[in-house]
């Protein structure tokens, strides 16, 4: 059995496509629904149970799953723009320990997610390395760093395994609203009004919409996490914190063009101001290291995808947001 905490959510619900997939159903999926349209993420998807996260932990600690062969924690408050920084520690951060304590002390695989927010602006680079050097530069960044940097320092490496996700875009993330992909926004914004806003350069390294972000496919995302979840049932589990992301950083201009190329229409970009509350915050670049990474899976005759921007849109807008159904 296996447990997958935020299962109804964006990458969550992906993952559990994947697992069906492979023909694995034995799943506790872990999530609260909400008020909006969640729920749709799980339509199809074959799973054992849904769990609320305090049910769930309530039942780990009473002994009620004494087979679990794997945690896979995707739960977390995803929000970039909160600014309750005690909330998110609460969700993401203490509620990860006590799950990854419960896992570690008894020998049980457990992947989480962690998030390329924690690079802040990209100072140290992009390479896994030893987290206290970063610099956050948001409550949600700091929750997922404050995990990451825990694990390091309880000596767990070795134990857990942990992904660092860049700017992830799909299929069944419609529920995120504000924290969708520019993919989607860009999608529906051209429906609506045949253009696409991107935010004027706040800097002068970077003409407008030429900002740089490490955009990677759902798809292959999921293929990875399989791929390493597979190799914690071997006798070389997959541990430590990886990058997850193309390892190639394409600017805002390439992608709204590859939204529009997929709809067979000219581009149309307008650039318009960056709000405030963002400018202190914003990443102009990111492109994940995956040497580590493309290492690890090498070893179980696993290799990285390498579906392109372009073509990921195009599966994306034709396989999914121009269709009736657009849910994996």
């Amino acid at each position: 059995m296996i447990a997958l905490t935020g299962g109804a959510g964006f990458i969550g619900s992906a993952l559990l496509w994947k697992l069906n997939q492979e023909q694995v159903h034995d799943i506790i999926v872990v999530d609260r629904l909400g008020t909006e349209d969640k729920w749709k993420n799980l339509v199809g998807k074959r799973f054992r149970y849904l769990a609320s996260p305090d049910e769930f932990l309530d039942r780990l600690s009473r002994g009620y799953y004494s087979k679990l062969d794997a945690i896979i924690h995707f739960g977390a408050r995803t929000n970039t723009t909160e600014r309750d920084a005690e909330f998110l520690a609460e969700n993401n951060y203490r509620y990860s320990i006590r799950l990854a304590t419960f896992a570690v002390e008894r020998g049980i695989p457990f992947l989480y997610a962690s998030s390329a927010s924690v690079y802040g602006a990209g100072e140290k680079g992009y390479s896994v390395g030893n987290t206290a050097l970063l610099r956050p530069l948001n409550p949600y960044a700091m929750s997922k760093y404050l995990f990451d940097c825990w694990v390091e320092e309880s000596e767990l490496l070795g134990s857990v395994c942990g992904l660092r996700f860049f700017n992830v875009f799909g299929p069944n993330e419609y529920h995120k609203g504000p924290m969708a992909s520019m993919v989607y926004k860009s999608f529906l914004q051209i429906q609506r009004t045949g253009k696409v806003h991107l935010f004027e350069s706040t800097t002068p390294e970077y003409a407008d919409g030429e900002q740089k972000r490490d955009f990677v496919y759902i798809k292959d995302v999921v293929e990875i996490v399989w791929q390493i979840l597979r190799s914690q049932w071997t006798d070389k589990p997959i541990r430590g914190i990886y990058n997850v992301g193309s390892g190639r950083a394409r600017s805002w201009n390439e992608l709204a063009r590859a939204v529009f190329s997929a709809l067979e229409r000219e581009p149309v970009i307008v650039y318009i101001p960056m709000p405030d509350e963002l400018r202190h915050q914003y990443q102009n670049f990111t492109q994940a290291d995956l040497s580590g990474l493309a290492e690890a899976l090498s070893q179980h005759q696993c290799s990285l995808p390498t579906t392109s921007l372009e073509e990921s849109v195009g599966d994306y807008v034709n396989g999914y947001l121009l269709q009736q159904w657009q849910y994996l």
